[in-house]
């Protein structure tokens, strides 16, 4: 990165940053080249715990799926994705525990509830709270029709620089009426999960 570009802690709160946020937009990771928007593995020291974190599940000796859906906070979306998406389960709000390596999304809503629990999440998973994950990224699903408030905007950018890859899920009505419906962001989520969990 160029001299000029402030290098922002993808875990602090803006308000906890030095200088504050002076009334200007903060920046994280941008986008590389690649599709990643932050680490791939976790940083452990000096990444504080989170203040709320989720819970990690007995260890489980059958088959896992080709990846877990992990929501953040309730109402994230995982039931959506998981009919949508075929190939994941709901992790059930706890962080999958077995012998081998389980590949986890993160899933949460655009709020600001729920990107702050995203963060949590992420933050629980860098300080090496979890053991025995591939966090592969962050799904953000709308939590209403219609752009992202620039606040939230700024949020999202900010919480995809402490993840691997970022997708964002815009609103879909017909979900909101219980109707089946796969749009097209949800299509090429499905063929990035795919390629990322294949066997080598």
């Amino acid at each position: 990165m160029s001299g000029d570009v402030p290098v922002v802690n993808p875990w602090l709160a803006p308000s906890d940053r030095p200088g504050g946020t002076n009334g200007k937009p903060q920046r994280s990771v941008q986008l590389a080249p690649d599709g990643l928007t932050g680490p791939t593995a976790p940083q452990g020291a000096g990444i504080p715990p989170p203040e709320r974190a989720l819970p990690v599940a007995r260890p489980d000796v059958g088959q896992g799926p080709a990846w877990w859906w992990l929501g953040a906070h309730g109402g994230a979306g995982v039931s959506a994705l998981d009919e949508a998406v075929p190939g994941g389960r709901d992790a059930g709000r706890a962080w999958p525990s077995a012998a081998q390596t389980q590949p986890v999304v993160l899933v949460a809503r655009s709020s600001a509830r729920g990107l702050d629990a995203a963060q949590n999440a992420a933050r629980q998973w860098a300080s090496r709270m979890v053991t025995g994950v591939d966090l592969l990224g962050l799904v953000v699903v709308a939590d209403a029709p219609g752009r992202l408030p620039r606040a939230l905007r700024d949020r999202v950018r900010l919480v995809s620089g402490a993840v691997p890859r970022l997708w964002e899920i815009p609103w879909v009505e017909p979900w909101r009426l219980g109707e089946p419906h796969l749009p097209k962001a949800c299509a090429a989520l499905a063929r990035d999960l795919t390629r990322l969990t294949r066997p080598a």
